[in-house]
């Protein structure tokens, strides 16, 4: 009897602790493209619902619906119809068809006012050190966007209002966390004679990286997968205004354990290939203008993948490494479906012997970097991981084309 009681009780953790990984095993976030069904394995008694209370299935092992209509949508997760667990939210994408590049580009970034990237000290002309910055409020990461209510877009014209100012105080409009302030600031003069403020400041960005796709219908692009940061704040660049352009590469460094390579170029005078219009966690987003100078390959036209397709196992990307766009092997080493936070998506290997023997696997330029699976785009490389070079991380190619879903 004491065995029989041990085996029964056995058999109900085992059947709760089923139930539960079921349960959790359920997404909270879904992308899928229009048309496109949704496949859940459930557990007898989980039912999953539309808002409406149209059951979707509720004996079965797999529950699945079409979605046709454009937009977003929620799903109820309910045991035996009587106790609600959770809601998953589903959005269904426009199916677009993408031409990937994997053409190495020059990138230009012009911040939103100027941002600050620093505070120092100031020796004023009667030999005292002053910092006039100090309960201002205004940090490390923050933007300049007025002086007096004059718009400020550069450091020639910050510099230029300061030293208007002839040493009175001067009201100055920053944004703090996209949050509008201002504050009060008296200028020293320096020992140069001109007036300081005791701040860093720098107006743009530029450097190398990769244009993952070309939106033949919108005539648009999206390139590195990522946003482009301060590399003194580590904040994601504000951007007003950028351009992306042709580039010259001049040198590949090969990546080693614990020293990350990178690829060097020169931007090509009078090369523009396009304008930036918004800089966000998954990549760089603008329209193109001169198509001239732009290499497309219109025979790789091909449907964007939702993450629901992508497998486990071979995969290519696309790079212009060594000046010529390419195709190069890797692996698909894990996949994060429920990650719509951040621009790691999937593990990812480079496994490609002639892309190894190039760049050491993955190095600094080659981020947003197509990656193709079964015929489709799947994502695009963002990171690598600093201790082996052949492994890293890719977003997803439906984070790509909807960046603000979530």
């Amino acid at each position: 009897m004491k065995y029989l009681k041990k085996f029964v009780l056995l058999f109900v953790l085992f059947f709760m602790y089923s139930y539960i990984v079921s349960i959790d095993n359920i997404p909270i976030n879904i992308k899928i493209f229009q048309g496109e069904n949704i496949d859940i394995p459930t557990l007898w008694g989980i039912n999953i619902e539309k808002e409406n209370d149209e059951i979707i299935e509720t004996t079965s092992n797999l529950s699945s619906s079409t979605f046709n209509k454009i937009g977003k949508e929620k799903l109820q997760v309910n045991l035996f119809n009587k106790i609600k667990l959770k809601t998953i939210n589903v959005e269904v994408l426009e199916q677009i068809e993408v031409i990937p590049s994997g053409e190495i580009v020059g990138i230009k970034l012009y911040t939103n006012g100027v941002l600050v990237v620093g505070t120092t000290s100031i020796e004023g002309n009667d030999g005292k050190i002053y910092k006039p910055f100090e309960n201002t409020g205004i940090q490390e990461g923050d933007s300049i966007i007025e002086i007096n209510g004059v718009s400020i877009n550069s450091t020639k014209e910050l510099i230029t209002e300061i030293n208007k100012s002839g040493g009175n105080d001067i009201e100055i409009t920053y944004l703090h966390e996209s949050e509008q302030k201002s504050a009060k600031i008296t200028p020293i003069l320096g020992k140069e004679g001109n007036y300081k403020l005791g701040l860093w400041v720098r107006d743009s960005a530029a450097g190398v990286g990769t244009l993952t796709f070309y939106n033949e219908e919108e005539n648009s692009f999206v390139a590195l997968g990522h946003a482009i940061t301060d590399i003194d704040t580590g904040e994601i660049i504000q951007t007003s205004s950028g351009e992306i352009d042709d580039v010259e590469i001049i040198s590949v460094v090969k990546g080693e354990k614990e020293e990350p390579g990178r690829i060097e170029g020169s931007i090509k005078n009078n090369s523009c290939i396009g304008s930036i219009y918004n800089n966000t966690q998954f990549g760089i987003y603008g329209i193109v203008k001169n198509k001239s100078n732009l290499n497309l390959n219109y025979n790789r036209k091909m449907k964007v993948a939702s993450r629901g397709e992508i497998e486990i196992g071979k995969a290519t990307c696309l790079s212009g490494i060594d000046g010529e766009v390419k195709e190069y092997e890797l692996e698909i080493e894990k996949i994060y479906l429920n990650n719509n936070y951040d621009n790691k998506s999937m593990v990812i290997k480079i496994t490609d012997e002639n892309l190894i023997s190039k760049s050491g696997g993955i190095i600094q330029g080659m981020s947003g970097s197509p990656i193709i699976q079964n015929g489709k785009l799947i994502g695009a490389i963002t990171h690598v991981l600093v201790n082996d070079p052949q492994i890293g991380y890719a977003v997803f190619a439906d984070q790509m084309i909807n960046p603000k879903s979530y």
